[in-house]
């Protein structure tokens, strides 16, 4: 199994979104599969989404004590609104509801695998605190990248924005794995397909998820790597089930 995928530093795959690089006039290549060096990041370009910058943020006494120190006081209270029993666990349904809020309308099967990736192993599709601030800070650079490529500000990223925002984060999918993975949000009809934030993010997630777990294989990050079946299997599958 291999691709072109260039020579990036490799490391495990963890749940995050990656960084913005810096605004850019440069047009992506059209047969390459990722950049051969990394985006830089600029992170005075991202949204204060109406929270204080990381600086201000304050330690809560909630009583939730796995929220990791110094969490946004919102986003204690957009955990506690939902998790109801409780039990200081959140479920689909919960989480789609505190997402509602504040980012977007995410449909379940996106907060599902949201939750599958975030969630501790031994957990069932539910995440705590520390996954739900994890999850929280992951969406807010998200979003930072669908505002930098919404170039039209339609609140929707089209084909040829999916393909500037992808490559702009580093990775420059071929044309036939993009239409393929825009077919997954076709309604059957011949209107261009157009992803809302959920959907969006449901995407890069599944790029940034597999090209990460291939480079973990090429540890002589040559664009090769050797797979059994079963790692095969294992890499691919949780981002191919359908949550609904």
């Amino acid at each position: 199994m291999s691709s072109s995928y260039g020579r990036y530093n490799s490391q495990s795959y963890a749940p995050s979104a990656p960084e913005l690089p810096p605004p850019s006039n440069h047009t992506p290549p059209s047969n390459s599969y990722t950049q051969t060096s990394p985006p830089s990041s600029n992170y005075n370009n991202y949204p204060s989404y109406g929270y204080p910058p990381p600086s201000s943020y304050v330690s809560s006494s909630s009583g939730y004590s796995n929220f990791p120190p110094g969490t946004n006081p919102d986003v204690i209270r957009s955990f506690q609104m939902v998790d109801r029993d409780r039990s200081g666990f959140i479920d689909d349904t919960e989480l789609q509801q505190a997402l509602s809020s504040s980012f977007h309308n995410f449909n379940l099967r996106t907060i599902r695998l949201l939750i599958f990736l975030f969630k501790h192993p031994n957990e069932s599709l539910r995440i705590g605190p520390k996954e739900f601030t994890e999850l929280w800070s992951c969406l807010g650079h998200w979003r930072g990248i669908f505002e930098r490529y919404d170039k039209d500000r339609s609140g929707k990223i089209d084909p040829l924005e999916l393909r500037d925002a992808l490559y702009g984060i580093g990775y420059a999918v071929p044309a036939s794995v993009l239409q393929l993975l825009l077919s997954k949000y076709s309604d059957g009809s011949s209107r261009r397909v157009e992803l809302g934030f959920d959907s969006f993010v449901e995407c890069g997630m599944i790029i940034k998820g597999l090209t990460d777990k291939f480079k973990v294989k090429d540890r002589r990050y040559s664009g090769s790597a050797t797979l059994s079946y079963d790692e095969f299997m294992s890499m691919v599958i949780p981002f191919l089930v359908s949550y609904d």
